[in-house]
C-alpha cells in the first residue's frame, strides 16, 4: 500500500458568488416601499497551509478533487447571503506549487505558510445597493461570479540541512538510524529505501535534519531507479554527504567510481553545485573495508574532499561526522540572508491607463479585455433588459464605447468582451442610449415618479454626476 506522496495533480475550485436579490419592500398601505434585496455571499477560497503534522501528500493522491462552498443568495428585506467557507488544505513543509506547465506559483516553506489556490468568487450587489437618485427601484441584481477552477501540480521537496547520496546499499540508512532518533527500514538488498527518511541530529548547541535519499545509480537523473523521483528532496539541503560503501561485493565498483558517478548525476539535475560535500566512507567494521579506505582516503582529500571513515553497525567515527555536519549547517545558517519585515509594495496605476484593451481581429470581430468590463459582464442578467441597459451605461462610462469608435467599429460589427474561449458576443450599435426610449432612464421605476421642487431636481442632477464619476473610478458599491 502507497504510504508516501510527493507529487500530486490536484483539481481545485473555488465557491461561486451568490446571486443578489431584486425585491421591493411592501407592507400595508405602503405597497412600494423602495427597494431592499440584499447582496449575495463570496464564494469560499481554497487555500493551502502549512502544517508541520503533514508529511505527506497521501490524502491528495486518493481525493484530488477539492471544491469551496458557494456563497448564498441574498433575500428580501436588506437581508445578505452567507459567505461561502474556506477550504483550507494542509499541505507538508517545503510544498512547491505549480501550473500545468510547471511555472512555479508559490513556495511553501514554514509553518502556517499559506496560498490561495483558488479565489471564491464575488457575491453579486441586490437591488439595494444598485438604488440612487437616478435608478431608485432597480428592477434586477448583480449576479454572483463564478469562483476560479483550475489544476495545480504540488510537489513536495523535503526541508532539511544534510542530504545522504549514494548508491542503494551503501549504508545511508543505517548512519541515519545511528545519528538520530529515526528507525528507516533496513536489510542486505538494494533499494530498500523507497521513499525519504528524516532525522533530528543534535550536535553541542546545533540542532539539525539530515533525509535519508532513495538510492541513486547511474542514468538516475533521466529516470532510471529511484533518483529522478527522489532527487528533487536534495535541492533545499544546505550540506550533501556522499556515504560511498567500502565492502561492496561487485568487482567494477570502488568508491572513487561510485563517487564519479553520483556527482555526475547531481550536475545532470543542476542546480547543486555550491553545496558543501562531505565524504563518508562507510563499513570500516569490515577488515576489507578497512583497507580499502585507507587506500581511497588520500585521492579524495587530493580532490578536496572532507573525508571521514565511519561504520554505522559498529558506531566507529560517527561522533566527530556528527560535529563536521553541524559546523556546515551553522555556517550556512549563518550566510543566509535575514529575513526582512513584509513590506507593502504599492503600484499605482499609469495616469493613461484605461482598464481595457480594444483590438480588432483577422476576421474583423472586436475583442474587448479588461478586468472590469469581463467582471461586469459576468454579473449581467441577460434575460433583464434593465439589467443590460446598466451594463451599457457602465460600459459606455469607462469609454469602451468611444475606443470602439477609434478602433474603426461601425454599426453591426461584432464585438466580444472576454476571452476567447469564454466570450460574450453581439453586434454594436454607436451611442448606446439611443435605445432608453424603450426603457425610460435606465432602471428607474416610474411608479415612484413624483413633481419634484427645483431644489431637489437640483440636488439629484449633483448625485447623478458624482455617482457617475464614482462609477467610473471604479468605485463598486456594497
Amino acid at each position: 500500500m502507497t504510504t508516501f506522496v510527493d507529487r500530486v495533480e490536484l483539481h481545485v475550485a473555488a465557491g461561486n458568488g451568490g446571486h443578489g436579490c431584486a425585491s421591493v419592500h411592501r407592507e400595508k398601505f405602503k405597497p412600494l416601499g423602495g427597494p431592499d434585496g440584499g447582496n449575495g455571499g463570496r464564494g469560499g477560497d481554497v487555500i493551502l497551509t502549512v502544517d508541520q503534522s503533514v508529511t505527506t501528500l497521501l490524502e491528495y493522491h486518493h481525493s484530488p478533487h477539492r471544491k469551496a462552498t458557494n456563497g448564498r443568495p441574498g433575500e428580501g428585506g436588506n437581508r445578505s447571503g452567507k459567505d461561502g467557507q474556506d477550504l483550507v488544505l494542509a499541505v507538508p513543509d517545503g510544498t512547491v506549487v505549480l501550473d500545468k506547465a510547471g511555472n512555479v506559483l508559490a513556495d511553501l516553506v514554514g509553518n502556517g505558510t499559506s496560498y490561495v489556490a483558488a479565489q471564491g468568487g464575488r457575491g453579486g450587489l441586490g437591488n439595494a445597493a444598485l438604488a440612487s437618485a437616478r435608478r431608485k427601484a432597480p428592477g434586477f441584481a448583480l449576479l454572483g461570479e463564478p469562483g476560479d477552477v483550475g489544476d495545480i501540480v504540488l510537489e513536495l521537496k523535503t526541508v532539511a540541512d544534510v542530504a545522504l547520496v549514494g548508491y542503494p546499499s551503501a549504508g545511508k540508512s543505517s548512519l541515519i538510524s545511528v545519528l538520530s532518533a529515526a528507525k528507516p527500514k533496513i536489510a542486505d538488498y538494494p533499494f530498500t529505501t523507497l521513499v525519504p527518511n528524516l532525522g533530528v541530529v543534535t550536535a553541542g548547541e546545533t540542532v539539525y535534519t539530515i533525509a535519508d535519499v532513495p538510492g541513486l545509480i547511474p542514468g538516475a537523473s533521466q529516470g532510471k531507479g529511484l533518483g529522478l523521483e527522489f532527487l528533487r528532496h536534495v535541492e533545499r539541503c544546505s550540506v550533501l554527504v556522499h556515504v560511498l560503501d567500502t565492502a561492496t561485493l561487485e568487482s567494477d565498483r570502488d568508491p572513487v567510481s561510485d563517487l564519479d558517478i553520483i556527482e555526475a548525476e547531481l550536475r545532470e539535475y543542476g542546480g547543486l553545485d555550491n553545496r558543501p560535500r562531505i565524504v563518508v566512507l562507510n563499513k570500516i567494521d569490515v577488515p576489507d573495508g578497512k583497507d580499502l579506505a585507507e587506500m581511497v582516503r588520500p585521492d579524495l582529500e587530493e580532490r578536496g574532499y572532507r573525508v571521514f571513515e565511519v561504520s554505522a553497525v559498529a558506531h566507529m567515527g560517527l561522533r566527530e561526522l556528527s560535529f563536521a555536519l553541524a559546523e556546515l549547517v551553522a555556517g550556512a545558517r549563518a550566510a543566509r540572508p535575514k529575513e526582512e519585515a513584509t513590506r507593502i509594495v504599492i503600484r499605482p496605476k499609469a495616469v493613461d491607463d484605461a482598464g481595457f484593451t480594444v483590438t480588432r481581429e483577422e476576421d474583423g470581430l472586436f475583442r474587448v479585455r479588461g478586468e472590469k468590463p469581463e467582471r461586469w459582464v459576468r454579473q449581467t442578467d441577460f434575460n433583464n433588459d434593465e439589467a443590460v441597459g446598466y451594463l451599457s451605461d457602465r460600459l459606455n462610462r469607462l469609454g469602451v464605447e468611444e475606443q470602439l469608435m477609434k478602433a474603426g467599429a461601425r454599426s453591426g460589427d461584432g464585438v466580444a468582451i472576454g476571452p476567447e474561449d469564454n466570450a460574450v458576443v453581439f453586434d454594436w450599435e454607436p451611442t448606446v442610449t439611443a435605445g432608453a426610449e424603450m426603457l425610460g432612464r435606465r432602471g428607474e421605476d416610474h411608479r415612484f415618479e413624483a413633481p419634484r421642487p427645483a431644489a431637489q431636481r437640483r440636488r439629484d442632477r449633483d448625485a447623478e454626476r458624482d455617482e457617475a464619476q464614482r462609477e467610473f473610478d471604479g468605485f463598486e458599491p456594497f
